[in-house]
């Protein structure tokens, strides 16, 4: 049975829904609409404690530093935001990192990778690619790097392992994906079966803003669907999914060709959670035993 506190926060995920709505029915009528809507994620998450967070860049590509209090600051968890490749922001996300940063240990580059429609695939891949390579050449060391993002930001981290891996570049010890967006076809059955129960994605919003990411892209070119391709040799890797989410079956189906890959995976189906729930980190008990769960898979494989 979900926590008290989860009504409270479902409350406050309709209201981001009613402003989607609001911006375009069924689904908002530009990418502007849509990113007019997504200023309100921010208000989902508790502040974080002794957090300091400081623009920057990385390989070129802006982001934000999220740093807790006196942390060792040779360890990095590079993250990469949701928002449908259409909209997001190290802003949006900023104080989720940073609950996620603290229960880690570590310092976080939040990157703001360049979005759709203006910049269409593979232009965020490239962007992740350049963080990735970017925090090597500031002298971080890939054993030393977890990755991680949300929703399209786990998928585009997923196609960043990818595209490091075919590079011949070094992986990192670990990678964090909540509820990542595998499979821009949209062929999952969650998406029927989870419809009515999913209060803040819905189909013709996921279908419009993989329109805008693709362009003349295929839909199942494997490092925009990352669900069709080859995962061999990818990091321990650690899922995360609400089972009330229409994206459910995202997770579980990439979970099941990692495993068929020999990759170490671990995929936590959370009851009555909604898409990428962490955002509730700081009032919703869910949220926060799912960042400590992370916190602990991180350091495990970091060696903190």
């Amino acid at each position: 049975m979900a926590s008290p506190q989860a009504e409270e926060y479902l409350a406050k995920a309709r209201k981001y829904r009613e402003k989607l709505r609001a911006a375009g029915d069924p689904i908002p009528a530009s990418a502007a609409e849509f990113r007019k809507a997504d200023q309100f994620m921010d208000l989902l998450t508790g502040e974080p404690t002794s957090v300091t967070f400081e623009v920057g860049t990385v390989g070129d590509i802006p982001g934000q530093w999220v740093i807790p209090n006196d942390v060792d600051r040779s360890s990095v968890l590079l993250y990469l935001h949701g928002g449908g490749y259409v909209m997001g922001s190290s802003d949006t996300h900023r104080k989720m990192v940073g609950h996620l940063a603290n229960a880690i240990g570590i310092q976080a580059f939040v990157a703001d990778y360049r979005l759709a429609p203006e910049h269409p695939y593979p232009a965020a891949v490239r962007d992740a690619v350049a963080v990735f390579r970017g925090l090597l050449a500031d002298g971080i060391r890939p054993n030393r790097i977890v990755v991680g993002g949300d929703s399209a930001g786990g998928g585009l981290t997923i196609a960043m392992l990818l595209s490091l891996r075919d590079d011949g570049r070094p992986l990192p010890a670990a990678a964090m994906l909540l509820s990542p967006w595998t499979d821009l076809a949209l062929t999952g059955e969650s998406l029927e079966s989870r419809e009515q129960t999913d209060v803040t994605v819905t189909a013709a919003g996921a279908r419009k803003m993989a329109e805008y990411y693709l362009g003349s892209a295929k839909v199942r070119a494997p490092l925009a669907s990352p669900l069709y391709a080859d995962l061999r040799g990818m990091p321990p890797t650690r899922i995360q999914v609400g089972a009330d989410e229409i994206l459910l079956d995202d997770s579980v189906r990439i979970a099941e060709k990692l495993k068929n890959s020999r990759v170490d995976v671990t995929i936590e189906v959370f009851p009555e959670m909604q898409h990428v729930f962490q955002f509730g980190a700081g009032t919703l008990p869910e949220a926060d035993d799912a960042i400590a769960r992370l916190g602990e898979f991180a350091r495990r494989h970091l060696g903190v």
